[in-house]
């Protein structure tokens, strides 16, 4: 009996330690949409290895009343394909704050997207208007800044599949590309029919950073499909985000 009560003792002591041991606490809001659902279990059980990995703590939900609760407790905000519309008045109220008080935020993918007016805050925390994009297809992106952690694991020239989202810029909000689409190794035009797109030329961001209220922001457009929530590259892309987002570290001065 003895021995079982110290091997017990000895396990809680571990958990304790490294429960202790996490450097942050981060938020992740994966809500399923239409065209983005499939990715949600891969997604979680990849971010759950990044923060047994890199010794964080993370809440991971597709409840927004997540954002009920204290926000401060979070290093950083992750909208994971999850457009801040799905939030509430209040709620959206209560992220303002947040990010007012220091707060962080990391937006993925489809999060970018909301409709004009609905939330101008909130596109101003995007710092950038999404628009049409064409079909998924291949293309290669160039890394802008390598000494910022979201381009780390990547090559200068990354082979990658994504919807290449085109953007605009309304509130004229000034960012830091980091990786850029090349539009020539794509067709831009490609879309469905009864609507058209046209490319954004030689300056095409899909991963860039900035700063709002006196938080961080890093906004990435890739992630479309659940399968790149496995690819290693796309998950480096990920974390070097999430590190600066939560830190403020990482970048090569």
């Amino acid at each position: 009996m003895r021995k079982i009560l110290t091997a017990l003792c000895a396990g809680l002591l571990l958990a304790a330690a490294a429960h202790a041991d996490n450097q942050y606490k981060v938020l992740v809001l994966a809500m399923p949409g239409k065209y983005h659902y499939e990715y949600i279990p891969i997604a979680r059980d990849s971010f759950e290895r990044l923060a047994r990995l890199h010794a964080f703590e993370l809440t991971y939900t597709s409840e927004p009343a997540a954002f009920d609760g204290d926000l401060g407790q979070y290093a950083a905000v992750v909208f994971l394909n999850t457009p801040g519309e799905e939030l509430s008045a209040p709620r959206r109220r209560k992220f303002e704050e947040y990010m007012k008080a220091g707060g962080n935020a990391m937006l993925v993918h489809r999060a970018l997207i909301i409709p004009p007016n609905t939330w101008p805050w909130f596109e101003k925390l995007v710092g950038r208007a999404i628009g049409v994009h064409p079909m998924l297809q291949t293309g290669v992106v160039d890394v802008v800044d390598k000494d910022f952690p979201a381009a780390y694991g990547l090559p200068q020239r990354w082979l990658w599949s994504d919807e290449w989202y085109v953007s605009t810029n309304p509130y004229n909000i000034s960012v830091k590309p980091v990786l850029n689409v090349d539009e020539s190794t794509y067709d831009p035009a490609k879309i469905w029919p009864g609507q058209v797109a046209t490319g954004m030329g030689k300056d095409h961001p899909v991963a860039w950073y900035h700063h709002v209220e006196k938080g961080r922001v890093f906004v990435t457009a890739l992630g479309h499909s659940g399968e790149m929530y496995r690819d290693p590259q796309y998950l480096a892309h990920l974390m070097g985000g999430l590190y600066w987002t939560a830190t403020g570290k990482g970048a090569a001065p």
